[in-house]
């Protein structure tokens, strides 16, 4: 399984029976302040449907689905399960509904869903997912310049640099698999 994620906002739309579905993909870490925004700037909404899939630290997925007041399991789990099948990682769909006048069915409302966030996924530049990792590297003053010029060329950042006696301590933050190699 290779999982993918985003690293910026991309939008979907979804029109059915005069019904608005606007689809937003979001990183995670953008999640919870890019709802907030949306329930400011569309308070004539009738709902704004989420679903998210982020890795805990342990290695395990969280996940779920809100219908926000649509009939139980026609908006929120379709969503989720299309995050599913894209294989996204650590990233949010929220999807703004303005109830066009005729009601869409249960099955209707689960492929209107479902068909605002492949939108807003096929507009998305996905990007391999890859954990990031922290890891303490010593050196001595003598090897520190090669030691940066090394971590600098693997793409990994230094966070913190502490001089001691002996040399230097540096904090390096990258992905895991090319930190597991140093």
């Amino acid at each position: 399984m290779s999982l993918k994620t985003v690293l910026r906002e991309f939008e979907g739309f979804l029109e059915d029976r005069k019904s608005r579905f606007l689809a937003h993909l979001v990183p995670i870490d953008q999640f919870n302040q890019r709802l907030d925004e949306l329930r400011k700037e569309h308070r004539k909404a009738n709902h704004i449907v989420t679903a998210h899939r982020q890795l805990l630290d342990d290695g395990r997925i969280e996940e779920s689905g809100k219908d926000d007041g649509e009939p139980a399991g026609t908006s929120g789990m379709p969503t989720l399960r299309v995050l599913q099948g894209a294989e996204l990682i650590n990233c949010a769909v929220l999807i703004v509904r303005y109830f066009g006048g005729t009601k869409l069915g249960g099955g209707g409302l689960a492929r209107a869903y479902s068909g605002a966030a492949q939108d807003a996924i096929s507009n998305a530049e996905l990007v391999p997912f890859q954990k990031i990792g922290r890891k303490i590297l010593n050196a001595t003053f003598a090897a520190s310049s090669d030691l940066e010029r090394m971590i600098e060329g693997l793409g990994l950042t230094v966070v913190t640099r502490d001089y001691t006696e002996a040399g230097v301590e540096l904090s390096v933050e990258g992905p895991e698999e090319v930190l597991a190699n140093l």
